[in-house]
């Protein structure tokens, strides 16, 4: 992975969208917007909050959480370590 997150912040790739319900396809302006994924990168934490999160956890977010950006053609959401609200064990 080259980008690399700083201080309390995490890369998350978010799980793909249903593509259909019962045979009913579902199209792409009514998808939800999913609120799981799994964590591909992690920043060091900062002096005043250890980073509790690493690589592979699959983490559960707010709907509107994080930033979303694109690497290689695969999109993205980085969030602050405070936006995670529970890892899925």
């Amino acid at each position: 992975m080259k980008i690399q997150p700083l201080a309390d912040r995490v890369l998350v790739l978010p799980a793909v969208a249903e593509e259909k319900i019962g045979g009913i396809i579902i199209p792409d302006t009514a998808k939800e917007k999913p609120m799981h994924g799994k964590i591909v990168a992690t920043g060091n934490g900062t002096k005043d909050e250890e980073m509790i999160l690493k690589e592979g956890d699959e983490v559960l977010y707010g709907k509107y959480a994080g930033t979303e950006l694109e690497y290689d053609g695969v999109k993205y959401l980085m969030m602050r370590q405070s936006d995670v609200l529970a890892i899925i064990k």
